[in-house]
């Protein structure tokens, strides 16, 4: 015989537990490193490297706009690069907060000359 549900036992729907706030700094931290990672490779083997990336991060509502400027090695693709960056970041705020990611603005802030090491 099935004992009868106690309220803390109880399954409620997702929507009416409650609700999730991610911090902006948690943004800024999961889309900085998602930048440093897209990047990795275009910056190994080089003698010198750009700085951190430099993160803001707008979270109206439901959705989150990113914002990251980066340093960028020259010569290179950086149109690729700013892609990867963008895609990096989006896969890395959606899969780790499920928030949806609006809009990633990468913008370069400076090109990196220095061949490789």
């Amino acid at each position: 015989m099935a004992t009868p549900a106690t309220p803390a036992t109880r399954r409620r729907e997702p929507g009416a537990r409650g609700r999730l706030r991610v911090a902006d700094r948690v943004y800024a931290r999961i889309a900085a490193r998602a930048a440093r990672e897209a990047l990795a490779d275009a910056w190994s083997g080089r003698a010198e490297r750009g700085g951190p990336p430099k993160v803001s991060v707008a979270a109206p509502g439901s959705t989150v706009t990113v914002r990251v400027a980066v340093d960028l090695p020259f010569p290179a693709d950086l149109a690729a690069l700013a892609r990867a960056v963008r895609e990096r970041i989006v896969a890395q705020v959606g899969g780790l907060t499920g928030t949806r990611v609006a809009e990633v603005v990468v913008v370069v802030e400076r090109l990196v000359t220095g061949g490789a090491a």
